[in-house]
Parts: structure tokens; C-alpha cells; sequence
């Protein structure tokens, strides 16, 4: 590991993306519809329970089973629900980048989400240079922080420190690292190298207690759907 200078590329979004976020679960009625009043009672469950931000269409979310109409009445409860309350951010991952860009300007233009939460492309198999430039075109193509997600149980390839720290230095706009690789020794090398204002957060909660230990600043939770104030 060679020690080398902090810098404040990140500086300029002091985000708060920090402490507990929720990966809000999507309910459903026994009529296999979007349980909407549902919905908006685990919204304000989790505000009222005192919970720092909200993941809309988050793995646990269950996205990749949603139709494209049932994710937009998703995204349009959070910006009902959260309006004034509580920062949120969308979930927008995937493969095809340039089919995620051209969601992610529409999504943020019509719901105002305060961030994106991104997993890193699953199933091609991508190299790290694939996985950097990725990440650098949804980047460039909006102006919302960015939180990276890097989970290798679920897309198939992990993210390096090395292309997490280099999305971070470059990219002003990646502001956070939702690490769910279980590598602690990865997870120390990104928080030790990581410029001013970039944050790893635990993306796994049996692991929150050791990461926030070696210098996390707070997690994605599922359990804290259950249980916000604890």
C-alpha cells in the first residue's frame, strides 16, 4: 500500500449520504399488485424511526422484478413521502450504460431525487478499465452525487480499491462507496487512500459494526426496514 497526499476533489458535495440509510423494501398485495399505501406507511416508518436517507429501487427493492410502470409509481410515493423530510436516492444499475444514462436524466428530472445509487455492471464480466469508464459516463451525464456499489455475490466481478479510489480522484460527482464485498482489507485500503469528502459505507449489515470500526461512516441497511430506530 504506498501512502500518498489526500486530496479534495469530493469537497464540493458535502452530501449526507452518512450514518443509517434504508434500502426501502417494495410491498406488494396479495393480488400481486404494488401494495401503494404500503409503501408510504414503511416511508414514514423509517423517517419517524430516524433514519439519515432512503434507497428507492435498491437490491432490496427488488427492481429487476418490477415492470417499468410499477418502478415509476415507486419513484413517484418517495418524492410524495420525502418531500422536505429526508434525503433519497434512486437505485440505477445495470449493464447497458448508455440505456442507465438516458434513465438516470430521466428519472432525476422527474422525481429529484437527492442522489443515485449505482451496482457495478453484473454479468458481462467487465474489466476494471470497463468498470472505470462505466461509471465515468453516468458521471459526466448528471450532476447528482453518485454512489458507487460494488456486492461480487451478486454482478459476478468485484471492484478494485485501485478503480474505486480512481473514480473518486476524478470524478467529483462520486461521492461514496457502498462496499459489500466483505473484504476488509480492500474496504481499509479505499478508506485510508480516499480523497476529502468520499465515504465508504457498509452495504452488508452483519459487517457495519467491523467496517465503521476501520473507518466507515455508516451503512445501507435491510434489517433496518424492521427495526430504523435501533
Amino acid at each position: 500500500m504506498v501512502t500518498r497526499p489526500k486530496s479534495t476533489h469530493n469537497s464540493l458535495y458535502m452530501h449526507r449520504f452518512q450514518g443509517t440509510g434504508v434500502a426501502v423494501v417494495t410491498p406488494f398485495t396479495v393480488h400481486k399488485e404494488l401494495d401503494k399505501d404500503g409503501l408510504r406507511t414503511i416511508i414514514q416508518h423509517l423517517i419517524e424511526g430516524g433514519v439519515q436517507y432512503l434507497v428507492a429501487l435498491g437490491t432490496t427493492g427488488e427492481p429487476a422484478t418490477l415492470s417499468a410502470s410499477e418502478q415509476e409509481e415507486v419513484l413517484s410515493i418517495f418524492q410524495e413521502e420525502t418531500e422536505g423530510k429526508i434525503p433519497w436516492v434512486v437505485g440505477i444499475g445495470g449493464n447497458h450504460t448508455a440505456g442507465l444514462i438516458q434513465k438516470a436524466q430521466q428519472w432525476t428530472q422527474r422525481y429529484q431525487p437527492d442522489g443515485i445509487l449505482s451496482v457495478s455492471p453484473y454479468y458481462n464480466k467487465p474489466t476494471q478499465e470497463g468498470i472505470f469508464q462505466h461509471y465515468a459516463a453516468i458521471a459526466d451525464a448528471t450532476d447528482l452525487p453518485i454512489i458507487l456499489y460494488n456486492v461480487p455475490g451478486r454482478t459476478g466481478s468485484n471492484m478494485t480499491a485501485a478503480t474505486t479510489l480512481r473514480l473518486a480522484e476524478e470524478k467529483q460527482n462520486i461521492v461514496a462507496m457502498k462496499e459489500a464485498s466483505g473484504d476488509l482489507d480492500q474496504i481499509m485500503e479505499i478508506i485510508y487512500h480516499a480523497p476529502e469528502g468520499f465515504v465508504v459505507v457498509s452495504g452488508d449489515d452483519p459487517l457495519t459494526l467491523p467496517m465503521i470500526a476501520v473507518g466507515a461512516k455508516g451503512l445501507i441497511s435491510v434489517i433496518g426496514n424492521a427495526f430504523p430506530s435501533l
